[in-house]
């Protein structure tokens, strides 16, 4: 049968166009630059195409059922029960369909959660909670011994009365990423495993269907690692979780059931697709190797940590957005997203409402769910999921050929990797090639504070061995403390004196780059008309008051100018004097005329700031 789509009218008077004849229209566009320059690269290796052919004989990765919404979860993750049971009502009531439950001092928890799991605590925070309503529970452990949450929670459900085989309730243990965060190392493993798996065995003995345990890649995320490390550690986890279920005697369709996974959702649209699709091509492939037919795997979504931004936090949002969108499409079965001001403090309810709403809004207005893995045949998306496929798989091979991820993570195998592609994201975070919108690009040093609730967190204990989390906003961050500090000292903040020379045409874009450069670090630039005299532009500088100054415009007016600029600038009193571009063959006689320091695009922003700082406390 022909679709009425196979041969469409309005495009029957136009020739076909092939991969070549765009080609063509691009080299025209380079003019001799290479073509290289149009495909990106992402923190694996993987090369991004500007353009690829439909994948003609893709099919839909299997997931989450068609037509079927992912589950909206809310945090209860206030350390006051009382408050939390308050909080997780509202969310219920109001579109929320499930709750992620944190505590105190988990890795995972971001600072806050509930005070600890005492069945006393439980009994407070799910007060009212209808178990049995068709919500989901997952809970995050924040150990798998002593005071054990999942069972305390077990037992208050027993207590009600309620068929444990009627709830949808995922216990989260997650020993291994709890060793990776903490950085003790798996040499505790031996006790652990059958503890862990006697605690599942005795879940499973009360009627609970689970999953019972959290194959979590949201650690190596945190830690800023890349998309295939976090397939390879959730991957390598989850095998690890089956062997220990299986020495327990658990048959494999038992264990394989047991396992559920998480992965970190953000704001890069395509990859955040992939690496969903991805998962769960990796995990079939294991099934298969154990000699079980694939299901479907569970695999929730967490909207990424390391995004997030204390500065400009309404940005945050639209981060999230993105987020949610690209685990929606990738098949996500339960999305939770992070609230725009969970970096400044505990969210209040406005923040809460707005990650619920984030959720309700693509679900029920955009209609996300609607088709299963919209994804499938799309040649760019498809082409990186197969590549993460092969490059994870890769590395899940390597952790395997090292004794596994119990021995991968005392060897170090994990963290050395993680923190090479952490030091690559700081390097390019630092030379601003990865934007952060509100922190390095487009700062705004005249926001209003955000309210959040009055707790001060919980501090996390640090170990040289853990894979330490991330926000990749922290370096820009803390600069703008810095001028925090010294604005509540004198009443202003740190400025510096924009020198426009020469036209608007010659100045506006460098004038810009440099406005946006030290605004990121928490200096306020004071804008100037363009000059052309050096004794007008030294007198508006000294009027100014700055405590910097920049001078701004085009090569040819700093080699006609710059000089004589500079000069009539020390005069007035100008201690350093930056100028924005690359200084090339005119760098000795910039120097030599009085330039202090250049400012261009790939340059170490965080450095030159703190620099710039440096300078001002000497005068």
């Amino acid at each position: 049968m022909t679709s009425e789509t196979d041969d469409l009218p309005l495009a029957a008077d136009f020739a076909g166009a092939t991969s070549a004849d765009w080609r063509r229209l691009v080299d025209g566009v380079l003019k001799g630059a290479p073509f290289e320059k149009l495909v990106s690269k992402t923190y694996d290796g993987l090369s991004i195409e500007p353009i690829y052919p439909r994948a003609k004989v893709a099919s839909p990765v299997p997931g989450r059922a068609a037509a079927s919404p992912w589950q909206i979860m809310q945090r209860m993750d206030h350390p006051d029960p009382a408050k939390a049971n308050a909080q997780a009502l509202h969310d219920l009531e109001n579109g929320a369909t499930g709750l992620d439950i944190e505590f105190a001092r988990g890795w995972h928890s971001r600072g806050f959660g509930l005070i600890d799991g005492s069945a006393e605590t439980l009994k407070r925070a799910f007060e009212g909670v209808a178990f049995d309503a068709g919500i989901s529970i997952a809970l995050n452990p924040a150990s798998w011994h002593g005071d054990n949450a999942g069972v305390n929670l077990a037992g208050l459900i027993a207590e009600s009365g309620i068929d444990p085989g009627r709830l949808d309730l995922r216990f989260n243990y997650q020993p291994l990423s709890i060793l990776a965060a903490s950085g003790t190392g798996g040499n505790a493993w031996p006790d652990i495993g059958p503890e862990f798996a006697k605690t599942i065995r005795e879940l499973m003995g009360r009627g609970f269907q689970g999953p019972f345990v959290l194959a979590d890649g949201c650690v190596v995320h945190d830690g800023g690692g890349s998309e295939a490390q976090e397939l390879a550690f959730t991957l390598a986890s989850a095998v690890a979780y089956m062997r220990a279920l299986e020495s327990d005697d658990f048959d494999l369709d038992a264990a394989r059931g047991a396992i559920s996974f998480r992965l970190a959702a953000d704001a890069d649209q395509f990859l955040t697709i992939a690496k969903f699709r991805a998962l769960r091509l990796l995990w079939a492939r294991v099934e298969v190797a154990c000699g079980l037919a694939p299901k479907p795997a569970f695999i929730a979504a967490e909207t990424a940590w390391r995004m997030l931004t204390r500065h400009d936090p309404y940005v945050n949002m639209l981060r999230a957005t993105i987020a949610t969108f690209s685990a929606g499409l990738g098949g996500a079965n339960a999305i939770t997203v992070l609230p725009h001001t969970l970096a400044l403090g505990l969210p209040d309810a406005f923040a809460r409402r707005v990650a619920r709403n984030t959720q309700l809004i693509l679900l029920e207005e955009s209609n996300l769910a609607k088709v299963a893995d919209p994804a499938a045949g799309s040649g760019g998306i498809e082409a990186l999921t197969q590549e993460l496929c092969t490059t994870a798989w890769a590395l899940f091979q390597e952790i395997e050929k090292a004794g596994g991820i119990l021995a991968a993570l005392e060897q170090g195998l994990i963290q050395d990797k993680v923190r090479a592609t952490r030091r690559a994201r700081e390097a390019n975070i630092d030379k601003r090639r990865d934007l952060l919108i509100g922190a390095s690009e487009f700062p705004n040093l005249q926001e209003a504070s955000v309210a959040v609730e009055d707790h001060p967190g919980f501090a996390s204990r640090r170990h040289p061995d853990a894979l330490h989390a991330m926000r990749m906003t922290e370096p820009y961050e803390n600069l703008r403390y810095l001028s925090d500090g010294i604005a509540h000292t004198r009443g202003k903040r740190p400025s510096v004196f924009l020198a426009n020379l020469g036209t608007a045409a010659d100045f506006t874009a460098r004038a810009t780059f440099a406005r946006s450069f030290f605004e990121a670090g928490g200096i306020a630039a004071i804008d100037s008309e363009g000059f052309s005299e050096p004794t007008a532009l030294a007198a508006a500088y000294k009027a100014s008051g700055a405590d910097l100054i920049c001078l701004c415009s085009s090569d040819k007016v700093y080699a006609q100018m710059a000089a004589e600029a500079a000069a009539a600038l020390q005069s007035a009193g100008a201690r350093h004097i930056y100028l924005a571009g690359r200084p090339g063959e005119q760098e000795a006689a910039l120097r030599g005329a009085g330039i202090g320091e250049f400012i261009f695009a790939g340059a170490d922003a965080p450095k030159l700031l703190r620099e710039a700082y440096r300078q001002m406390e000497r005068t």
